[in-house]
């Protein structure tokens, strides 16, 4: 999703997993969340924090996002007659980001199988998020057990033009302790400093 997200870093490293994993099909759906802002991820406006983590929700929550993606998630899943949608919440998010929490990844999925077509004509949809209980250091060690690299990803909340991450950011600084934890390397590329 280009949903007006700071950077397109993260757009270009989905196309190239995609890529590489061999996806029938790879879409980027442009839906710009920024017209509305609230968040520092779509307003330039508002500062990423770079002072660790927030009490409460922190500004970075992006309005009804993980709503609206799984929204438009499920109707393509309606669309090609998938049974499964799948969302990377992690547990580490939903301290803080309420539409990361197991309660309303449920209460999602139960609304999807009373509003869609597909479910009244018995085809239920599942959504499934297979992270959400690991911690940080676990998702590492099993990104690279099924053989993706963690370096084509992006998790930064404000990398530059290259896709190299700020290494400050709340974001960074839990991806880094995740690969500490793990004591793996890591393979991250950080802007210089």
């Amino acid at each position: 999703m280009d949903y007006g997200q700071r950077h397109a870093a993260e757009l270009d490293a989905a196309r190239s997993v995609a890529r590489r994993i061999g996806a029938a099909q790879h879409r980027i759906v442009k839906l710009d969340l920024g017209q509305f802002g609230g968040s520092a991820l779509t307003d330039r406006s508002i500062g990423v924090p770079t002072q660790g983590a927030e009490d409460g929700i922190p500004v970075t929550y992006v309005p009804a996002r993980n709503t609206i993606l799984l929204s438009l998630a499920l109707a393509w899943a309606e669309v090609i007659d998938a049974r499964h949608i799948f969302i990377g919440a992690n547990a580490v998010d939903y301290s803080g980001y309420p539409d990361c929490r197991p309660k309303y990844l449920q209460a999602f999925e139960a609304m999807a199988n009373l509003a869609t077509k597909a479910a009244i004509e018995g085809r239920r949809i599942e959504l499934r998020a297979p992270l959400i209980d690991l911690p940080k250091s676990k998702i590492l060690e099993l990104a690279l057990e099924l053989g993706v690299d963690p370096a084509q990803t992006v998790t930064c909340y404000q990398p530059d033009e290259e896709g190299r991450a700020c290494g400050v950011c709340d974001a960074c600084r839990i991806r880094r302790a995740g690969f500490a934890a793990a004591n793996i390397q890591d393979s991250t590329r950080y802007q210089p400093d």
